[in-house]
């Protein structure tokens, strides 16, 4: 089985967010996009676990959304 996980920039508060429709209750945030990748795969299986899901070996896909301005100018 495969989960999900979107991770959104918010400019504002200069954050990474993960969030999954598949994973009940996946709401993270972090600065840096490589530690909130690690706590997502800590993270997951637990939530897996209280969300009543058969053990086993389960494969997270990974949807990134930033969005940046850029000037042109001349």
């Amino acid at each position: 089985m495969s989960y999900i996980i979107r991770f959104i920039w918010d400019d504002d508060a200069e954050v990474w967010i993960a969030t999954s429709d598949d994973v009940p209750g996946l709401v993270l945030e972090s600065g840096s996009f490589d530690a909130l990748v690690e706590r997502v795969k800590y993270v997951v299986p637990e939530l897996i676990k209280m969300n009543g899901t058969a053990p086993g070996n389960y494969k997270l896909s990974y949807i990134t959304e930033r969005e940046d301005q850029v000037a042109v100018h001349g």
